[in-house]
């Protein structure tokens, strides 16, 4: 049989550029093994997009990019967690450049996409992990059942939204900071001496880099909350122990966020069960400071206690980065009247030689 764009010529009217790149795009479509509806729907937009004159002078480079952005715009509308990373990595290309033209490109089309959702996101990500299917390489006590895993993951994600540890950031490291410690909180006794980085060799995905950035931060929000636990305090907690007690942490954290990350208006905080207020107690909520811990905790030894709690605010804020100092102002010089006294070498700066006032008479006849 014969193909009808084979017989008309149809291909013969398009272009090598758009022939090369809808074959890009046809083949990274299949290889994020798409629907066949998402693939058509990115073809058309690269189509349209070759039609404007904003793409005709691009560079090559551009180019290419352009049939990865088609396809990242396609999953988005339809709410499949792609990142823009993954994207990337598939095309061996630099994600500030690959931003470039994916702003360009919503801009020039008009489209509208929507955010990502992190919780599709999470269930993409665990579904790809190899600990939640027996195999020979994964030793039976680190296997895990998934809706489980999925369950914390998401709480544990929740509560790094709500402390502002996902505002600006990227989320995969996020995802997997949450997914191992919610692995290590299911069965704490063998897997407690497992280090982030064998995790990721065991489940069969990439360690990025800041994921030890976003592990130690939730560990200090976790810490936090456990020193305003009632049957926690007579335990003395560290960043290994404390994932014992994520499950119970995860269950009160709407009362442990409110009491850990409180200021009592020049009063030192009521020791308080989960449930039972205080009277007199007004916490103002997020985002401010805490006083001196209870004196119950602080006769029981919590690490977290007998000190100021931090705020709770933004790391950029918490921790900001060292800016130089400006300089000092020099004094304002002084307005020019136009009787100052004129310096020799000054008057010698505007005298021409007679050179130049040749030069200068040929330029005027000229």
């Amino acid at each position: 049989e014969v193909a009808y764009s084979q017989s008309t010529g149809q291909k013969e009217q398009l272009s090598r550029c758009l022939q090369r790149g809808i074959r890009r795009v046809q083949d990274l479509c299949k290889v994020l093994q798409l629907p066949a509806v998402f693939e058509e729907t990115a073809v058309s937009y690269f189509q349209r997009a070759l039609q404007l004159p904003a793409f005709h002078l691009v560079s090559l480079e551009k180019k290419e990019l352009l049939g990865g952005c088609c396809v990242f715009v396609t999953c988005r509308q339809h709410n499949w967690p792609l990142t823009m990373g993954t994207v990337c990595s598939l095309l061996y290309a630099k994600q500030d450049l690959f931003a470039s033209v994916y702003l360009s490109l919503q801009k020039e089309l008009g489209l509208s996409v929507p955010a990502l959702s992190l919780a599709d996101l999470v269930t993409t990500h665990l579904n790809s992990f190899r600990l939640l299917q027996p195999t020979a390489n994964v030793p039976a006590p680190f296997l895990e059942d998934k809706e489980k895993l999925l369950a914390r993951t998401m709480g544990l994600v929740e509560l790094a939204s709500e402390t502002w540890l996902v505002t600006g950031r990227h989320p995969v490291p996020i995802v997997t900071a949450a997914a191992f410690l919610a692995w290590q909180s299911l069965r704490p006794g063998p897997r407690l001496s497992c280090p982030l980085a064998r995790f990721c060799r065991l489940a069969g995905v990439d360690l990025p880099p800041p994921a030890h950035l976003r592990l130690k931060e939730l560990l200090e929000i976790l810490l936090d909350m456990a020193s305003h636990l009632s049957w926690l305090r007579g335990f003395h907690l560290d960043k290994k122990t404390v994932v014992k007690h994520v499950g119970d942490l995860l269950q009160h954290r709407v009362f442990l966020l409110k009491n850990a990350f409180s200021q009592q208006d020049g009063e030192e905080q009521q020791d308080t069960a989960p449930g039972q207020g205080s009277p007199g107690q007004d916490p103002v909520g997020p985002g401010s400071m805490d006083k001196d811990s209870p004196p119950v905790a602080q006769e029981q030894g919590c690490p977290s206690a007998g000190k100021r709690l931090r705020p709770l605010l933004p790391p950029c804020l918490l921790h900001p980065r060292k800016r130089l100092r400006p300089a000092a102002p020099s004094a304002p010089a002084p307005v020019a009247t136009g009787d100052e006294p004129i310096s020799d070498s000054e008057i010698e700066q505007y005298l021409r030689s007679p050179e130049e006032i040749l030069a200068f008479r040929r330029a005027k006849a000229w």
